[in-house]
């Protein structure tokens, strides 16, 4: 085939599917343009996921008559003049390209003036290519206006998430910039309700509220302040604070997003021997390096960077997050708690606290759930002890069964809630006084799209407010967990991409309730408690796995016992 010069309307598109990968891509190129503008307020507002209209206003020094329509010309910056200015980039934009890329998959508005002017330009680009520009009064400042993007490349707009996922992404995206920027004040307004809105005044604090809800906030550590570049500043999480995923890794390296898997793994490495195996922290880090050491001009989307001593961050990394954990973060609280079986003085997991037999206790379950045979497939089992207060001991008659008390009583808890929910004899047990759960933005917003699904698991949960939640009911047979930790539950271990079909998001929203409900390890059970925990996993209808997968128990055959003591060879 012969070899053509593309198009400019293609080589744009192309230019544009490389920033412009989605509506938080949007957001992003427009709010730091609006930073590195000297922008003391930025507002945004978001319809439809952003598919359907993006506003970003601000404050800054606006664009200069003659210069509105070079803006959105590809290539076209203000931040570079000669090729040795890539090697010293002191702003989040350079490439001249965010503009350009926007305007061509999109119905672009643009309105600027310069400080210096007395009147403004408003800039129109047609889908035609053609543009509009005439003068219009307006605050000093720019305001970019996107309407229906992607409305002219659809193949892209097939490849989006739902509207809530989009939305999430935006709002993550404008939290995590507030944090960065905190003396810059931020309004983000989603479908015409406001979502988020700092003051402005510096407080780094009330911002994390944003991102984590005001309790978990209120929990993470400040790292030491230390004069630099290179300096490592922000917040990390205590070790009581973890996560299944590194969604929560959150690094800004000289005021920019950046993704590095060296700088997760340093924090990782960081929580070493003080997180379980699978479990991620929290972590908010905010790099600074000279900027002749960092190269921001890898990829267009500039969401990687590449260091000159990839090792020298990741040791600066760990070394000022291992020493800040060994410094300030408590140890685990243990309390002790008599009528849980053994000595009194036992210890165990004050909030973990849960009598087994209290659950079976005929007040409690009577009406509630029909007592069901032994499952036929379990040998019939007796409890004989416990090891290291994590894992019973139990006969059978083909050998040793070693059960794990936590596993097992979620596998019992998990069948019980889905059975009383399945047969609509799923009660709730209103609290006394409506509690008040407050939680961060995108989390809020996962929550919100799962009320009606918690309705129907026995949650009694409605809006309170920005971020805000009121729990008055919970289900009785989690009456242990407390309403917070039941919702948290339900937000902190989604991934934002996850869409499960209905009936497996009640089962996993179910069985990550019954995780934090059940008995930890740790926790000393009576003789008793045992052998109950036990009858009731026998009853279960997958008595051998956790609703997660993992195993209730392991067994010790008499012929591998006999082996290990030499009575056969």
């Amino acid at each position: 085939m012969p070899i053509r010069v593309l198009p400019d309307e293609v080589a744009s598109a192309i230019a544009a599917g490389e920033v412009v990968e989605r509506p938080a891509s949007v957001v992003k190129e427009l709010v730091e343009n609006a930073i590195d503008a000297g922008a003391r307020r930025i507002e945004i507002s978001v319809e439809g996921g952003g598919q359907r209209l993006i506003e970003v206003a601000d404050d800054g020094a606006g664009i200069a008559a003659q210069d509105v329509e070079l803006a959105v010309e590809r290539h076209a910056t203000s931040k570079l003049a000669v090729r040795d200015d890539l090697f010293d980039i002191r702003t989040l934009g350079f490439r001249g390209e965010a503009l350009a890329s926007i305007a061509a998959v999109s119905r672009f508005e643009l309105i600027s003036r310069a400080r210096d002017e007395d009147v403004g330009r408003r800039l129109v680009v047609e889908s035609s290519g053609g543009r509009q520009i005439h003068a219009e009064g307006a605050p000093p400042g720019t305001l970019v206006r996107v309407r229906d993007l992607f409305y002219n490349v659809p193949a892209r707009r097939k490849f989006l998430k739902t509207e809530a996922t989009e939305r999430r992404r935006i709002q993550d995206l404008v939290v995590r910039y507030a944090l960065t920027y905190p003396a810059i004040a931020f309004q983000l307004t989603i479908d015409g309700r406001p979502s988020l809105q700092t003051d402005g005044l510096g407080d780094r604090r009330a911002v994390l509220a944003e991102l984590l809800g005001s309790e978990q906030a209120q929990q993470m550590i400040v790292l030491p302040e230390a004069e630099g570049p290179p300096s490592v500043a922000g917040y990390v999480g205590p070790p009581s604070l973890h996560r299944s995923n590194r969604g929560q890794l959150t690094f800004f390296v000289n005021g920019r997003w950046v993704q590095d898997g060296s700088l997760s793994a340093a924090v990782h490495q960081a929580y070493q021997g003080l997180l379980m195996v699978g479990r991620y922290p929290l972590a908010v880090l905010f790099i600074e390096l000279p900027p002749a050491v960092v190269d921001v001009n890898v990829h267009p989307a500039k969401s990687e960077v590449r260091f000159q001593d990839p090792s020298g961050v990741f040791s600066l990394v760990q070394r000022v997050v291992r020493a800040t954990l060994l410094r300030e973060a408590p140890p685990p609280e243990f309390a002790w708690e008599p009528g849980w079986g053994g000595e009194p003085g036992t210890p165990g997991l004050a909030w973990a606290q849960r009598d087994l037999a209290e659950l079976d206790a005929p007040d409690r379950s009577a009406g509630l759930l029909p007592a069901e045979p032994r499952n036929a497939d379990m040998p019939l089992l007796r409890a004989v002890g416990q090891v290291g207060t994590a894992y019973l001991v139990a006969e059978g008659p083909d050998g040793l069964y070693l059960i794990d008390q936590h596993a097992a009583h979620e596998r019992v808890l998990f069948e019980r809630f889905m059975r009383a929910q399945r047969e609509g004899k799923l009660e709730s047990q209103r609290l006394l006084a409506p509690v008040v759960v407050e939680l961060g933005a995108a989390a809020a917003s996962v929550l919100e799209e799962r009320l009606p699904l918690l309705a129907e698991l026995g949650f009694e949960v409605e809006p309170f407010g920005p971020g805000s939640f009121q729990v008055r009911a919970i289900p009785s047979l989690l009456d242990r967990l407390s309403p917070e930790r039941a919702l948290h539950t339900v937000v902190e271990d989604f991934e934002e991409d996850e869409t499960p079909l209905a009936a497996e998001a009640e089962a996993l929203i179910a069985a990550r309730v019954c995780k934090r409900a059940a008995v930890r390890a740790g926790t000393v059970l009576s003789l008793e408690e045992q052998r109950q925990l036990v009858r009731d996993l026998e009853a279960c209808a997958s008595p051998r796995t956790c609703p997660h997968g993992r195993p209730t128990m392991i067994h010790l055959s008499v012929e591998s016992l006999e082996r290990q003591f030499g009575r056969k060879g």
